[in-house]
């Protein structure tokens, strides 16, 4: 039966899942990262997300928009740096979105999804097309509304997300670095995969498997 809703249970095992994904995927980030970058993106994201985890745990608050918050404080606190700091701000962002809620809907989870994207861009001062990790979650934050206008269900929902993180991850391909240390390297950067943005479809994916075992 396709899930309906994603409550405080579910939620901690999402941030479970989440810091697997992370941790798994370690290595191949930093791989990604150490082309144009600094090296350290699988550190970073694997310590705020194993965080995170740990923090929402043993949390018993029924606001799932609260859990989303606490994540992404603990986010925020464990990898300072400009990705851990970003993803804790979307996390907060998106928690603060679908406050004061039992329970959320593919609905809900759209207005999450698009807070959060709308946080990554007031924070970092980034756009889609910037080549970051708004160019996997920007479109995937629009399907989630697409489908959620169209009474898909969350499990269809995010199947279409994570369809249009793949295909925004490819794109990126194309974009010219203008943020970080691969804006250093302006042209070179056409053709490389974006390490953010496969960040943003790794997290989009986790949802999607986790929300499709309900």
């Amino acid at each position: 039966m396709a899930a309906l809703t994603l409550t405080l249970p579910d939620l901690k095992g999402l941030f479970a899942a989440m810091r697997d994904t992370m941790v798994r995927n370690r290595d191949y980030l930093i791989e990604l990262d150490g082309v144009m970058g600094d090296g350290d993106l699988g550190l970073t994201m694997s310590n705020a997300f194993s965080a995170a985890a740990t923090d929402t745990a043993a949390l018993e608050e029924p606001d799932p928009g609260k859990v989303f918050i606490k994540g992404g404080m603990a986010m925020a606190k464990a990898a300072p740096s400009t990705m851990g700091t970003l993803m804790g701000t979307g996390f907060m962002r998106g928690g603060k979105a679908v406050k004061e809620k039992t329970a959320l809907e593919l609905a809900d989870m759209a207005v999450f999804w698009r807070s959060f994207v709308e946080g990554l861009m007031e924070r970092g001062k980034a756009k889609p097309g910037d080549k970051t990790v708004l160019d996997s979650l920007d479109p995937a934050a629009a399907a989630l509304e697409k489908a959620a206008a169209e009474g898909k269900s969350l499990t269809e929902g995010f199947k279409a997300a994570l369809g249009a993180a793949e295909e925004g991850v490819e794109k990126s391909k194309a974009m010219v670095a203008q943020f970080g240390r691969a804006a250093y390297y302006q042209e070179k950067s056409r053709d490389k995969i974006d390490p953010g943005a496969v960040v943003g479809c790794l997290l989009i994916k986790t949802f999607s498997d986790f929300i499709a075992g309900l």
